[in-house]
């Protein structure tokens, strides 16, 4: 019998894990990649009474490697917050699958474990950009604003973390960030024993997101704005966390970001308005390769002569 954990290599897939393993230790064959890479399960080959974990990646673009594990006799657990479809039924998957806007794989486990390691909870609702879900989760915590202020940012660094091309482009590949994360229960542990790892991810987004800030926006209204990073690691690396900072300073606004690939097309990361979550999951499947949630979406590969489409389709699910 052997075990897989997984996970999408973001704050909320590795946080997600975090808790779930300190409170049901396993040794498992970790599964994980950059941000985008989100057909993970495809990937796996399981035999009869395998155990298999998987965490905050959409079901739908899993649903190949869903089915041959089911097939086979393998155990599934299956949480996630993504846009699902239609989910098999089958005495071998359990699954937690919650798409509403405001809710992520990292409080669907703290649900399921019932607060039992809140504060990685936090970390990884923070680094998905769900601060009001986030700050309900700290009122049980009784922190100080300083140390929710670390909580937070270490969410947010995280999740920088995990965005790029390749692995390479990272400052941490995501499963050996998990393994050096996997050694403090709590967060607060991590940032005051591994103060080296933690200033490499603080000081890299803070780099990064500088000279994100001095790009000019593509298109700007009252509705909507648009921004091109350039073919550049630090403009993968940057692309989700600018894309959520634009909408917490602007949360009236729907934004994309866009990155140029080096192919010449574009990987988008679209984000509905903080004030009205929903429409950005619908307007990234518009896209070959689009998909995502109702308030924070993308699109992997948008063909460079398909940038207009795009901006028409976005001023459209906007209202621009």
């Amino acid at each position: 019998m052997a075990d897989y954990d997984v996970f999408n290599g973001d704050a909320d897939g590795i946080c997600a894990l975090l808790q779930l393993r300190f409170a049901e230790p396993r040794e498992a064959q970790l599964v994980t990649g950059v941000k985008r890479e989100i057909d993970l399960l495809n990937r796996v080959y399981p035999e009869a009474d395998d155990r298999i974990t998987v965490l905050d990646i959409s079901l739908d673009k899993n649903r190949e490697g869903l089915n041959r594990a089911l097939d086979v006799g393998a155990q599934v657990f299956y949480v996630d917050h993504h846009f699902a479809g239609s989910v098999p039924a089958s005495a071998s998957l359990k699954s937690l699958i919650n798409e509403a806007p405001d809710v992520c794989t990292s409080v669907l486990i703290n649900h399921y474990l019932r607060g039992a390691y809140r504060e990685w909870a936090v970390v990884g609702t923070f680094g998905d950009n769900l601060k009001h879900t986030a700050a309900g989760l700290l009122k049980n915590l009784n922190l100080s604003a300083e140390k929710a202020a670390l909580l937070e940012n270490l969410g947010i660094y995280i999740n920088y973390n995990g965005y790029g091309a390749s692995v390479e482009e990272l400052h941490f590949a995501p499963d050996e960030l998990y393994a050096v994360l996997s050694q403090y229960r709590s967060p607060f542990d991590f940032v005051s024993d591994n103060t080296e790892n933690f200033q490499k991810l603080e000081q890299g987004y803070q780099q990064d997101i500088e000279a994100a800030q001095s790009t000019i926006a593509l298109v700007a209204t009252d509705a909507i704005a648009a921004f091109v990073l350039p073919n550049e690691p630090w403009g993968r690396r940057v692309s989700g966390v600018y894309s959520n900072q634009l909408a917490n300073d602007n949360p009236d606004r729907g934004h994309a970001v866009l990155t140029v690939k080096p192919n010449g097309n574009y990987l988008v990361s679209v984000r509905a308005p903080l004030n009205n979550k929903k429409g950005a999951a619908a307007l990234c499947m518009q896209f070959a390769t689009g998909g995502g949630r109702e308030a924070a979406a993308g699109i992997n590969d948008l063909p460079a002569d398909m940038l207009a489409s795009f901006l028409d389709a976005f001023k459209k699910a906007f209202g621009a």
